[in-house]
């Protein structure tokens, strides 16, 4: 049980640093701007749909508040608040055990919009964007959920299959018969 969330947790710092040291040299200068992928926050919603929406909450709020700190302090807590709320609403949302690839996918596309609406909103409300949303959502919003769904696309198996069985491993034992 320790042993696997240890790993889940190295897997997120593993792609937290791969957003910012790894990322930008892959991604063409022109759309630096405009892409910007979150994969933690990819691999959270997996979480929050495969496991706990609870626990997913909790690594949203502290693996956004490193975002916060780390890579954009123009204000602490945005990404903390939206990464975790938006988490905890996709677990709501999508509860079932064995959700299909369809449905996974559907709710990353779901939760990248909810993230970066939020995120939107909020530097809208601090006036430190002063952009449309409709700007916002076809420069920015529409090309990450593009990135978000093909990483998706890519980890879904071996996520899956590594989430379920930790989740199937925690079971108390007159459920796993």
């Amino acid at each position: 049980m320790k042993h696997r969330n240890l790993l889940l947790v190295i897997l997120l710092f593993a792609l937290f640093l791969a957003e910012g040291a790894i990322l930008p040299w892959l991604i063409p200068p022109a759309w630096q701007t405009r892409i910007v992928p979150h994969l933690v926050y990819i691999v959270i919603l997996f979480v929050s749909v495969y496991q706990n929406r609870h626990k997913a909450l909790l690594l949203g709020i502290l693996f956004g508040l490193l975002q916060d700190v780390i890579y954009y302090g123009a204000m602490i807590g945005a990404y903390s608040f939206a990464m975790g709320f938006s988490a905890y609403l996709i677990g709501l949302l999508f509860k079932p055990n064995r959700t299909p690839l369809p449905f996974m996918l559907f709710a990353v596309l779901m939760g990248s919009l909810l993230l970066d609406s939020i995120l939107s909103g909020t530097y809208k409300l601090f006036e430190i964007n002063h952009q449309a949303y409709t700007w916002t959502l076809m420069n920015h919003i529409l090309p990450n959920m593009i990135v978000h769904f093909i990483f998706a696309l890519i980890v879904y198996v071996p996520l899956r299959r590594f989430l379920e069985k930790t989740k199937f491993r925690n079971r108390p034992r007159e459920e796993k018969a």
